[in-house]
């Protein structure tokens, strides 16, 4: 499917005028995957610049690749953290990348900049006329928002109003208009109700879905795929496996790094994760949850469920006991008593919840697969305890002080003694059952056609869909001229 399929000279020239009058560049998704091709004039401008302030030098920022520091950071080969054993119980090795060091403290400014940038720069999104709408569970309004703040773009926020304390008040100190929608983390329905609202009451606004923008896809197809790619081929080793890649549903932009994965490597596993109090996937069930960062309820249009080769549902319960583990200070003394080092532990506060279950999700598959030390996991840890230390003072207040004896119990109980249980295994027409659930959501709720629907299950269409990364490149790269701000 061609996402860009025309240019509007009109509303270009319009957007070309606000970015140069407010000195904007816009990166290519070349430079966000490889910033040492950013020009030298940016680098030198980011080191005065905060991590999450509003200045349009931290489009640059959108990468997986930045320094670990709050102000003034460079770029570099990456942030993750292997697991060792004594942590997680199984051999094999489990690497996360850190999501925390994107700007906002989640990679969702990528799947915002995937969805808004092609318009912008191709004329289909008018930032003097028209605002951006985000719908999300959380942090994919958050990146919308910042990336429209950077881009001179008007944002209207929609999550429900159960999220975190943390996403309301920042999302109000950016100046984004905000609509609080009934229910929690899995009402992805009642803020589908709220777009058609808004589509029939407010005509300057345009609806970016992330759970059907297929530049949300695009963009993790080749970034966060693309960085997977490049750390395994430097910690692998000789002997090394890359055996499963691990990821919350969601939105399913960031599983699309699977697909780019499995282009690499053709025996790797893609691991979809979501809660088993709402268990879409596993049992083509529902339910309310609490680990915050995945949708549920429906199967979004823009997962490639042709490449999906398990689900892992996880208790809600065990993530936030290890939320607990992970961010207490007795938490901390207990794991350092079972051999986990000082400096794996003191990285711990850099898993949020939904980080945490696809841990969890990966220990679980690594038992199920029995893989062994050759074998290496990947998983997103999509951002970090900052965005719900309300969550942490909420569990505090609920149970009281954590002790070394929570600490074991949680330990050995969610970690060490992690099962195969909740793990189901698709085959081909698990794969087409879960495509086909995607009518009642798709077709019969929004509208789509059901044409549409058969084409998602062509094995063509996905990597046609990817490949358009090369052409926005060249959009992008002639709106900066005709912008005409020096690089």
């Amino acid at each position: 499917m061609k996402i860009i399929d025309r240019i509007d000279e009109k509303v270009l020239e319009r957007t070309a005028r606000r970015c140069r009058e407010r000195n904007i560049i816009i990166p290519t998704f070349a430079q966000q995957k490889d910033p040492t091709t950013v020009p030298q004039r940016i680098k030198d401008r980011l080191k005065n610049v905060g991590l999450w302030d509003l200045d349009p030098a931290n489009l640059f920022r959108i990468t997986w690749k930045n320094e670990p520091v709050e102000r003034g950071g460079g770029f570099n080969q990456g942030n993750w953290i292997e697991f060792p054993p004594e942590l997680t119980g199984v051999p094999a090795r489990i690497v996360g990348l850190v999501g925390k060091w994107f700007p906002t403290g989640a990679h969702k400014v990528g799947a915002g900049f995937g969805c808004l940038v092609p318009r912008l720069v191709s004329g289909q999104f008018d930032p003097t006329t028209q605002k951006a709408v985000w719908p999300s569970t959380g942090n994919f309004c958050r990146g919308g928002a910042f990336d429209c703040a950077l881009l001179s773009c008007t944002a209207v926020a929609i999550l429900p109003e159960g999220m975190s304390r943390e996403r309301f008040e920042w999302l109000k100190s950016i100046g984004a208009e905000v609509i609080a929608t009934p229910g929690c983390e899995s009402n992805v329905k009642e803020i589908y109700d709220k777009c058609w609202e808004i589509r029939r009451t407010r005509p300057d606004c345009v609806i970016f879905n992330q759970f059907e923008e297929f530049g949300n896809a695009i963009w993790h197809y080749h970034l966060t795929g693309g960085i997977i790619d490049e750390v395994f081929r430097r910690i692998g080793g000789p002997r090394g496996r890359l055996a499963a890649y691990i990821s919350a549903t969601g939105s399913a932009g960031t599983i699309a790094a699977g697909d780019f994965l499995r282009t690499r490597y053709p025996h790797l596993k893609v691991i979809a994760t979501e809660a088993l109090q709402c268990p879409t996937l596993l049992q083509c069930g529902f339910g309310d949850h609490r680990i915050e960062g995945i949708g549920d309820k429906h199967v979004p249009w823009i997962h490639n469920v042709r490449n999906t080769d398990m689900i892992a549902a996880i208790d809600d319960e065990q993530c936030l006991a290890i939320l607990r583990l992970f961010n207490e200070p007795a938490g901390h003394a207990f794991l350092q008593k079972q051999g986990v080092a000082a400096d794996v532990v003191k990285q711990l506060p850099l898993l949020g919840i939904s980080g945490i279950c696809n841990v969890v999700a990966g220990i679980k598959a690594a038992k199920y697969y029995e893989l062994d030390s050759r074998d290496v996991l990947f998983t997103p840890l999509t951002d970090s305890t900052d965005l719900y230390r309300s969550r942490v003072e909420e569990l505090r207040a609920a149970h009281g002080p954590y002790s070394e004896l929570n600490a074991a119990q949680h330990y050995s109980r969610y970690l060490q003694g992690a099962g195969i249980d909740y793990l189901r295994e698709l085959g081909y027409y698990d794969r087409k059952m879960l495509h086909n659930f995607k009518y009642f959501t798709w077709v019969e709720q929004q509208q789509r056609d059901v044409n549409d629907l058969r084409k998602l299950w062509d094995p063509d269409f996905w990597p046609e869909t990817f490949a358009q990364v090369d052409e926005w490149d060249k959009l992008i790269a002639d709106f900066n001229r005709r912008v005409g701000v020096p690089a």
